[in-house]
């Protein structure tokens, strides 16, 4: 089961990210599958495919009918810079944990040979993405991901036993565990997590338009999220995880200065290869924690920038500050204690971006639309 499951998320990764650069969304963004949907890492996706599928049903009729085109326009500076500086804060708690070599407890957590890695990863990333032209420039990241898993293997913190357990070619399987079921706790906690999701992908788009400088229409967010919506359904009817827009890549735009989608294209590509041929990827999931971290805490730093660069456009008062500064604060700070709220709105306050999205949009109704709409009359 457990090869199928990556198969099908390479395949439908791959399948989503080639339309939505080409005829949807039309940006330079990956996609794969969504932190948001830890329920699925519970064994749940086997019990419940139908709750999976229903819920991505869902956000394609929210899209289709429009409802999420007129969220869209009412999207400001400030609600837009705050999702993107929280969606880099959010990426950089993941990346800092790779860094280090991954949960604490760990043997290899922070370990000298961990942080030796990940240093001279970052290392990389940093200097030739600052410093280097041409094709080392351009190429910054895959060059820190060769040398990075030179060194590691080197440091003997890459074992390759497993590689031969792994097929050269595979095909997933359809409905791998079983006929479609329906849940409604399930389809429930799926749902909030499309809603996480879609909150993260138009963040992403947000931020990928900005550094392209092209003007992100209600139509073109409508049918990104019809896409990762459709993508989510294949996945789901074929083993996956649904599938979302990645962050990641946004910071890798933004330090090699690479805005094309051809490299996009290159990579949708390059997933359905690894989607059909299980040795390859994995041989990619080899790559260590500390490689992972290190190329991607950089990229995590130019999402805070990007994010705080709109908020620079935003006309200041008082209640435009408080605004930014307690959704910030809500969303840096509320998810620690999450552990400890009602199970039924738990998922809601352990995402960041979630809780700050939701939380500057509240605020930004009281304090600016409902006292606008009141001086009119």
């Amino acid at each position: 089961m457990s090869s199928n499951l990556v198969n099908a998320i390479f395949i439908a990764s791959g399948v989503v990210t080639l339309i939505q650069a080409t005829r949807l969304v039309k940006l330079p963004i990956v996609q794969g599958p969504s932190a948001a949907f830890d329920a699925g890492k519970n064994g749940l996706l086997s019990a419940a495919g139908g709750s999976v599928l229903a819920s991505a049903v869902m956000v394609m009729l929210l899209a289709v009918t429009g409802l999420l085109t007129r969220l869209v326009k009412k999207i400001t500076p400030e609600i837009t810079g705050t999702i993107i500086f929280l969606v880099g804060v959010s990426l950089a708690n993941f990346t800092l944990l790779e860094f280090l070599g991954g949960a604490p407890g760990t043997p290899s957590f922070a370990a000298p040979t961990t942080l030796l890695v990940a240093i001279v990863t970052a290392g990389l990333v940093v200097g030739l993405s600052l410093f280097a032209k041409g094709l080392w420039h351009r190429f910054s990241f895959l060059i820190a991901l060769v040398v990075g898993d030179s060194l590691a293997a080197i440091l003997q913190q890459i074992h390759f036993t497993g590689l031969a357990s792994h097929a050269w070619l595979g095909l997933p399987r359809l409905l791998p565990y079983g006929a479609l079921t329906f849940n409604w706790a399930i389809f429930l906690s799926f749902l909030i997590a499309y809603g996480v999701a879609v909150v993260e992908a138009i963040g992403v788009y947000e931020a990928s338009a900005a550094m392209t400088q092209e003007t992100l229409s209600p139509k073109r967010v409508r049918n990104g999220i019809m896409g990762e919506a459709a993508g989510s359904i294949l996945s789901s009817l074929i083993g996956g995880f649904p599938t979302t827009a990645f962050a990641q890549n946004l910071g890798v735009m933004q330090l090699t200065g690479v805005h094309s989608r051809k490299p996009i294209l290159l990579t949708g590509s390059l997933l359905l290869v690894l989607g059909f041929c299980p040795k390859l990827g994995a041989f990619l999931a080899l790559t260590p924690a500390a490689v992972i971290g290190g190329m991607f805490l950089p990229s995590a730093a130019t999402l805070v920038i990007t994010g705080l660069n709109i908020l620079k456009q935003v006309k200041r008062t008082d209640a435009t500050d408080l605004i930014i500064g307690l959704s910030i604060i809500l969303a840096t700070a509320l998810p620690s204690y999450a552990a400890d709220f009602p199970s039924a709105i738990r998922p809601l306050v352990s995402n960041q971006i979630l809780v700050g999205a939701i939380a500057v949009t509240v605020l930004h109704i009281c304090l600016l639309t409902v006292p606008h709409l009141i001086r009119k009359k």
